[in-house]
């Protein structure tokens, strides 16, 4: 197990840049396992004089997360073409495949079986952080090196193979309720969180004991579980009873949709303020987006952003699969190359095995820094990334700077 501790560097910046736009990915995509083999020259062959490199990819593609898992998979596919045309890794090429866990761990697990059958040799994933966990488990089992773009819970990355690109639960909790008491949002706040998923639990926890150091007061906290997500009359009523000028959402898109919607329905306008896993509620079918206006959240990645690299990352993106790339989609997109400056510092090699790759990346990993579109990235032993965050608002039914 390693030994967890908050990333220093996650503290907020003084400054906010602009922020990233949802929705992303080929809706067209339905299948559960994708492969992609993009390749330098005309041949079409992912043959190169260093052999191939098999890296495997897990999320989902379809279900209610699938924006997150459409956005992962086609970074990945992006990275890796581009790495291709640029010679690939050590003279090797990149090799991808994909395969959908429709957010289940136990899919997520068949998945990553299905992988090594496969011939995988490191793993991008899982996208979500209950497969994740369950994932990772099967790797540090293998000494399979592990990277997730996504997966944002403790215990994602609990093993010393495995690494991440996004921030840890507890850090995006911490760094929640500092910002909210440091820029005097406001006096009352109530938290609605899903008592039933790690990664909302997790942020809430972690908000909860930082709330007690700024100006403040949580007037209500109000769970709900997997099996009872659709009506939240109760604990927005809990809310508006306790005077909540804040309601803090360290939830899905999915559910925060249907939040946004019954608040209206029920006369309650206060401010609401999430984390990473609202990235992509502008993007839910049949959602009035106007219901959105005026809600905050945390993100790495500004699609807007000016810097060269993001706008030809976005560029790129839009013209290839029809939609802006969001942040699971940056994460995703950081990790590839991650992978090569990783593999690229230890000097590996695609002939060698899954158990000696994954020990030349574990220690290449605490020595590279990568200039992604998350941010300067580097990582300590324990896996976690130390980067800056951004924090966004929506107007207008697109994401800005706070």
């Amino acid at each position: 197990m390693k030994k967890f501790k908050q990333a220093a560097a996650f503290i907020m910046a003084a400054s906010m840049v602009v922020a990233s736009l949802a929705g992303c990915g080929d809706k067209s995509a339905e299948t559960s396992a994708e492969t992609t083999a993009e390749t330098a020259g005309e041949s079409g062959s992912t043959s190169a004089a260093g052999g191939v490199f098999k890296i495997g990819g897990i999320g989902p593609t379809t279900g209610g997360a699938a924006v997150y898992g459409q956005a992962v998979k086609n970074a990945m596919e992006l990275a890796a073409e581009e790495i291709n045309a640029a010679g690939g890794i050590n003279g090797a090429q990149v090799e991808i495949q994909f395969e959908d866990d429709e957010h289940d761990p136990e899919k997520a697990v068949n998945a990553y079986n299905s992988l090594k059958d496969w011939g995988m040799q490191m793993l991008v994933g899982t996208v979500t952080s209950g497969p994740c966990t369950a994932v990772v488990e099967k790797t540090f089992e293998d000494n399979m090196f592990h990277l997730t773009p996504s997966g944002s819970a403790v215990e994602s990355i609990q093993h010393e193979n495995a690494f991440r690109v996004c921030f840890s639960d507890p850090n995006q909790g911490v760094a929640s309720a500092q910002y909210i008491g440091e820029h005097a949002l406001a006096s009352k706040v109530a938290v609605i969180y899903d008592s039933s998923d790690v990664y909302s639990s997790g942020i809430y926890e972690k908000f909860a004991t930082e709330a007690k150091n700024q100006s403040f007061e949580i007037v209500a906290a109000e769970a709900f579980t997997a099996d009872n997500k659709t009506d939240f009359s109760v604990q927005l009523q809990k809310a508006k009873d306790g005077g909540a000028e804040l309601v803090f959402l360290p939830i899905y898109y999915t559910e925060a949709s249907l939040i946004l919607q019954q608040a209206k329905t029920m006369g309650f306008a206060p401010k609401f303020f999430g984390c990473d896993g609202l990235d992509g509620i502008l993007a839910v079918e049949g959602f009035d987006t106007a219901l959105a206006e005026g809600v905050m959240l945390l993100t790495p990645f500004a699609a807007d952003a000016e810097d060269e690299m993001t706008k030809k990352f976005v560029g790129t993106f839009t013209e290839k699969y029809g939609d802006i790339p969001n942040q699971f989609a940056a994460d995703a997109y950081d990790a590839m190359y991650t992978v090569k400056a990783a593999v690229e510092k230890a000097g590996l090699t695609p002939d060698m095995s899954v158990s000696d790759l994954c020990e030349g990346m574990k220690t290449a990993m605490t020595e590279v820094t990568v200039e992604g579109l998350t941010g300067t990235i580097t990582w300590t032993a324990d896996g976690e990334p130390s980067k800056d965050p951004k924090a966004v608002v929506i107007t207008d039914g697109a994401y800005k700077a706070m």
